[in-house]
């Protein structure tokens, strides 16, 4: 895959990782954090390929885009769903484990801009703490999620996984409107299979149940989400709508 290169001012595009500095810190940390990026298009990506020179001492933060890292493991597979503001460092989360060996791979769904957090970002975590706070809540913001994921996964029921999945999933991209939130991430059946722990045929058939009673409809650019969603609780929908996995 292609990879192109440029620099932006951090700060500028990601202006929470210098809440907490005063005015005179902010300019003087927005002239030193300018940083390199990688623009990645759709497709399979591979972490190791890309421009040398410029070392992610930090990691690789997600200006804009949406990409997964699926793990295979015993022959089923886990999605992980990455987007804007998520702190990656591939080289860490693809070692592989000597007794229980996986693979790991990499696609982008929508183009992607990362930014290289390269020593100067180090330097400057050092010398302003705040930054280096920031730094660390993306660790813990893909910690969390993950977490949230994992108990998901381990709802009994198909419909009441896919359905929590996609507001857990519209907390942070969705968007509110008149008919209800939508949320404008255009994922295959078999990504959302994988994101939460059931096969793609049962996946189908949840959304199949979910649109029928009215919760969920797909547009052309992701879903609509209807409802309360502190109110639709996992087993709330009507009997004959329940799949059997």
């Amino acid at each position: 895959m292609p990879v192109q290169r440029s620099t932006i001012a951090l700060l500028d595009v990601e202006p929470e990782l210098g809440e907490g500095l005063n005015p005179q810190e902010r300019e003087t940390a927005g002239r030193v954090l300018a940083v390199p990026t990688r623009a990645l298009a759709p497709g399979p990506w591979d972490p190791s390929e890309g421009p040398a020179g410029v070392v992610p001492v930090v990691g690789l933060l997600v200006i804009d885009g949406i990409l997964t890292r699926d793990v295979v493991f015993a022959g089923r597979t886990t999605t992980e769903l990455l987007g804007a503001g998520d702190l990656l460092r591939p080289w860490d989360d693809d070692v592989q484990m000597d007794a229980l060996p996986f693979t790991a791979s990499w696609h982008v769904h929508e183009a992607v801009q990362l930014a290289v957090l390269d020593t100067r970002v180090a330097m400057a975590a050092g010398r302003w703490p705040p930054i280096a706070r920031a730094l660390g809540a993306r660790h813990v913001r893909r910690a969390r999620s993950l977490a949230l994921q994992r108990a998901i996964a381990q709802l009994p029921r198909v419909e009441d996984r896919v359905l929590v999945m996609l507001w857990a999933l519209a907390e942070r991209w969705g968007r509110v409107g008149p008919q209800g939130v939508r949320l404008p991430l255009n994922l295959p059946h078999r990504t959302l299979a994988t994101l939460v722990g059931a096969r793609r045929p049962s996946v189908t058939t949840a959304l199949t149940g979910l649109s029928r009673a009215g919760l969920v409809e797909r547009t052309d650019d992701g879903w609509l989400l209807r409802g309360d969603p502190a109110e639709i609780l996992p087993g709330q929908l009507d009997s004959g709508d329940r799949v059997l996995r």
